[in-house]
């Protein structure tokens, strides 16, 4: 563990919510969920100190972008000089709420993937919903919302989504619940998914 990760945790342990960075045993389980071929845009809620960060861009295309929103100064600072030599991150100190409206700055238009280990259990049910509204409208069809979190509770609220797939992942401290949240995709003429479909949509014309 890291110092910076250690002292902004006691500075904002509820905003933390983890005393310590999430395992490589997890981190290497939440990147599996996603398919780095075909990921053009992802965003990241609440990277820390960069342990998933990192694992996202190592693996990403050339062309792919991250976008990193960690609401903690100190975390963002630490942040933007891990990254200062890739052009593919970017790091917005602002609330995850946000997300739309950068996307909208940057000329994206929605993400393929967004991951989150915010934790979503303490935050007031009002913007619980609200958060996660605006995650689902910020995806593509066919998109994936990948949280890892202490409790299971989120799948009640995260109703707009298709689909929502759970593992408890025992390899961290504290375990972890992996929830991979799908929006619905884009049906063809045929009735088929397109899977083109919301890799073509990711950048405004």
């Amino acid at each position: 563990m890291s110092v910076l990760f250690f002292k902004r945790f006691l500075k904002r342990p509820f905003q933390i919510a983890s005393i310590v960075p999430s395992s490589q045993a997890l981190v290497e389980r939440v990147a599996s969920k996603i398919d780095f071929k075909r990921a053009r845009v992802i965003a990241e809620y609440g990277p820390g100190e960069g342990v998933h960060s990192r694992a996202l861009a190592q693996r990403m295309g050339p062309d792919a972008q991250l976008l990193l929103f960690e609401l903690d100064p100190a975390f963002s600072r630490d942040l933007a000089r891990q990254f200062a030599g890739d052009r593919r991150v970017r790091v917005i100190n602002a609330n995850a709420m946000t997300i739309r409206s950068e996307l909208i700055q940057r000329g994206i238009v929605q993400c393929d993937y967004i991951i989150s280990g915010i934790p979503f259990s303490i935050l007031e049910k009002e913007k619980k919903r609200n958060l996660l509204q605006q995650t689902h409208e910020a995806l593509a069809p066919g998109g994936a919302f990948i949280i890892y979190q202490v409790t299971n509770e989120l799948r009640q609220h995260a109703t707009d989504f298709a689909s929502a797939a759970s593992e408890y992942f025992l390899q961290n401290i504290p375990p972890m619940f992996i929830t991979v949240f799908r929006k619905a995709a884009v049906a063809n003429g045929n009735g088929a998914v397109d899977s083109a479909a919301r890799l073509s949509s990711n950048y405004a014309q």
